[in-house]
């Protein structure tokens, strides 16, 4: 059983992880793909479903720019659960995007899942290195 100090410990990383997912939240629904990008270390995973496998910050970034470029955007995401071990750490979510074609006007609401691996940096913070999720549901309006 970890000691009081540990478990103080883990609590804080908790924090300190979920911090970076509203982070990465709100770089999103400023439409800001390179503060997203920063977000993950430099050789990190994004998973998104139909995609191939984009690695490292700038392919993140390009990405997320995609995406910007062709839709307005607003997400809500919160984290269900978050667990750390050692220099490790999970976060599985939730997540509502509402999407607005740029070109068309269409509107959509995508609700999926998703699951972060995080990993502490030399400085304590903690990066992703991993991202996937997919979609529970699409709506067009």
């Amino acid at each position: 059983m970890p000691t009081i100090m540990a478990q103080t410990q883990i609590q804080k990383d908790k924090l300190a992880i979920t911090e970076v997912s509203n982070a990465r939240a709100k770089a999103f629904n400023e439409m800001n793909a390179p503060e997203i990008a920063k977000y993950f270390t430099s050789d990190g995973a994004l998973m998104a479903p139909g995609k191939l496998v984009s690695i490292g910050q700038e392919a993140v970034a390009e990405y997320y720019q995609d995406i910007f470029d062709e839709f307005d955007v607003v997400l809500e995401s919160h984290y269900v659960e978050v667990e750390v071990s050692g220099n490790l750490a999970y976060g599985r979510g939730e997540a509502t995007v509402y999407a607005t074609s740029k070109i068309d006007g269409v509107a959509s609401i995508s609700k999926s899942k998703y699951l972060n691996i995080l990993e502490r940096q030399e400085d304590g913070s903690w990066k992703t290195t991993h991202d996937i999720w997919n979609t529970n549901d699409v709506t067009t309006q």
